[in-house]
C-alpha cells in the first residue's frame, strides 16, 4: 500500500504517533487474518503474489473471502464485514442478489454459450440506448476490451494515429492506455508539453509515444497540446470524472470545453464509464452532467456481478464496425449468461428509485464522516457522486492528478484504511479510501463505516 504521496500540511498530527498505529494495526490484521494467510502462503506458489489479479495484493497478504450476501461479505477466517469495496464498484445491487440471481439460473437451463446473438443483447442495447443516449452499441467481456475496441475505433474512423489521456487515469491494460497512470511528479513534464511515461515494463516505446497524457480540469492545457497536434489526434480518452486516485469531479465548465474542442480538432471523445455508468445515475456521468461524448465505454457494475462490458457510439463511428473498416471480435461478446445478468441488473434492480436510494445513502454517509472529521479537525474532506465516495486525505479539494501527489496524506490515508478492516469494513485496497454502496446497505451499515472512522479520528489525534 505503500504510495508516493505527500505528508505536508499535517505536522499537527504526530508522524510518530501515526506510524506506530499502523503498526499496530497491521500487526492486529495479521493476527486477525491467519487463514488468509495460510491461502496466501499457498496460492503464492502457483499465482504471482498469491492473487489473480495484481490489483488484488496486499499487505500483510490479501484478504481471501468465502462469501457475499446482501452488504456483507465474510472472509475465510470467519469474520463479517459490511462490503465497501464491492468488488471493485461492481457489486451496486448488492451481493447474491435474488433478482439477478433468478434470471441467471433460467438462463443456465436454456443454454450457456453459443457465439451467436441472443435475444437478451437486443434487449441490453436497447436499454443503454435509452440511458445513455448513444444509437449503438457493442458488447465485451471487461472494461480493459471496452476501451481496447473504443481506442481502435477512434484511431480506424479518423485514419490517424495519436491517443490522447488525462494524467493519473487508469483505463485497462492495453497498450495505448497504460501511459501516464502512476508516474512520479518529475517525470510528468510541463503541463501543456506533458511526457509520456509507460506505467510498467512490457510497452514498446513506439507505442507509448502514440499516447499522451494531459492534466484534468485543465482546458487550457488540453487546447494547447490539441493545437501543437493538430490533425494527428484520433481521439481522447477519459473518466468525466476521475475515480481512481479518490474521487475527483470536474469543475463548472471543464468538460463542455472538451466537447468543444474535440469536435473543433476532429477528435473523437471517449467516456470511460468503466467505474460511473451503472453507479452514480442511470444514465452515468454522461447523463449526470450533460456533455455527450462520441463513444461511451462500460463495464463493472452493467453486468451485475458477471464479467461484461460495452460500447456505444455514434452512427458514424458504428459505421465503421458495419462496413468492415474496424473489426470488433469477442467469443463471449454478448454471452446469453452475461446478458441475463445485465438485463436484470440494468432494468429491475437499477431503477430510478435505486439510484435516488444510493443518492441518499451517500449522502447521510458523507454527512456522517463530515462531522467526525470536523469534531476531531483532522485534514481530510468526503467527496461522492451516486454510489461513490471517499474521504480524502487533503485539506482543499483535489483538481487532478498532480495534486493529488502532492497534497494526499498517504500515511494517515494508509490508517485509515486499515482502522476500517480491523472494525469491520471490507475496502479497496490501497490509500484511495473510495467506498462503493448498494442497494442492499442500511443506515445501520453506514453506521459501521462512520463508527470505524471515528475510532481512527479518535485514536490518531489523541495526545
Amino acid at each position: 500500500m505503500t504510495v508516493e504521496t505527500s505528508t505536508e500540511g499535517t505536522s499537527e498530527i504526530n508522524r510518530e504517533r501515526i506510524a506506530e498505529l499502523t503498526e499496530r494495526e497491521l500487526a492486529k490484521l495479521a493476527d486477525r487474518t491467519p487463514r488468509s494467510k495460510q491461502r496466501y502462503e499457498r496460492g503464492v506458489k502457483v499465482m504471482p503474489g498469491g492473487v489473480p489479479s495484481s490489483f488484488q495484493e496486499n499487505d500483510p497478504w490479501p484478504v481471501y473471502l468465502e462469501r457475499g450476501q446482501g452488504a456483507r461479505v465474510w472472509d475465510v477466517d470467519g469474520h463479517e464485514y459490511v462490503d465497501f469495496h464491492n468488488g471493485f464498484g461492481v457489486m451496486a445491487i448488492g451481493h447474491a442478489n435474488p433478482t439477478v440471481g433468478a434470471a441467471v439460473k433460467a438462463r443456465v437451463d436454456l443454454g450457456t454459450h453459443f457465439a451467436a446473438p441472443t435475444d437478451g443483447s437486443i434487449v441490453v442495447a436497447e436499454e443503454l440506448v435509452d440511458r445513455f443516449g448513444l444509437p449503438q452499441w457493442r458488447f465485451t467481456n471487461s472494461g480493459t476490451e471496452s476501451t481496447m475496441d473504443a481506442v481502435h475505433l477512434a484511431r480506424g474512423v479518423t485514419g490517424r494515429d495519436v491517443l490522447l489521456k488525462i494524467e493519473g487515469s487508469y483505463h485497462g491494460h492495453h497498450d495505448a492506455v497504460m501511459v501516464s497512470v502512476y508516474p512520479p511528479l518529475e517525470a510528468l513534464g510541463e503541463r501543456d508539453d506533458p511526457r509520456s511515461v509507460p506505467y510498467g515494463e512490457g510497452y514498446p516505446l513506439a507505442l507509448t509515444e502514440l499516447t499522451r497524457a494531459v492534466p484534468f480540469n485543465d482546458a487550457g492545457a488540453l487546447e494547447s497540446v490539441l493545437a501543437k497536434l493538430d490533425g494527428e489526434v484520433a481521439g481522447l480518452i477519459m473518466e468525466p470524472a476521475m475515480m481512481n486516485i479518490n474521487i475527483i469531479p470536474p469543475v463548472e465548465g471543464y468538460l463542455e470545453r472538451v466537447r468543444e474542442l474535440c469536435t473543433a480538432h476532429g477528435v473523437q471523445l471517449i467516456f470511460d464509464e468503466v467505474k460511473t455508468g451503472a453507479t452514480i445515475a442511470r444514465g452515468g456521468a454522461t447523463r449526470r452532467f450533460g456533455v455527450e461524448p462520441d463513444m461511451i465505454t462500460l463495464a463493472k457494475a452493467v453486468c451485475g456481478g458477471y464479467p461484461g462490458g460495452a460500447i456505444g457510439m455514434t452512427d458514424e463511428v458504428a459505421a465503421a464496425v458495419a462496413d468492415g473498416r474496424v473489426h470488433q471480435y469477442g467469443t463471449f461478446n454478448g454471452n446469453p449468461l452475461v446478458m441475463a445478468a445485465a438485463e436484470a441488473t440494468l432494468i429491475e434492480v437499477l431503477t430510478d428509485d435505486a439510484y435516488a436510494q444510493l443518492e441518499s445513502a451517500n449522502e447521510w454517509l458523507r454527512g456522517a464522516c463530515d462531522s467526525i472529521i470536523e469534531r476531531y479537525g483532522l485534514p481530510c474532506y468526503t467527496e461522492g457522486l451516486g454510489a461513490k465516495g471517499c474521504v480524502v486525505f487533503a485539506r482543499e479539494p483535489l483538481r487532478e492528478f498532480r495534486d493529488y501527489l502532492t497534497k494526499v496524506d498517504a500515511e494517515l490515508s494508509t490508517l485509515a484504511w486499515l482502522y476500517h478492516m480491523n472494525h469491520g469494513v471490507f475496502m479497496t485496497p490501497g490509500v484511495e479510501e473510495e467506498w462503493t454502496i448498494s442497494i442492499a446497505h442500511s443506515e445501520d451499515d453506514l453506521r459501521v463505516f462512520a463508527d470505524a472512522l471515528e475510532a481512527f479520528a479518535r485514536d490518531v489525534t489523541a495526545g
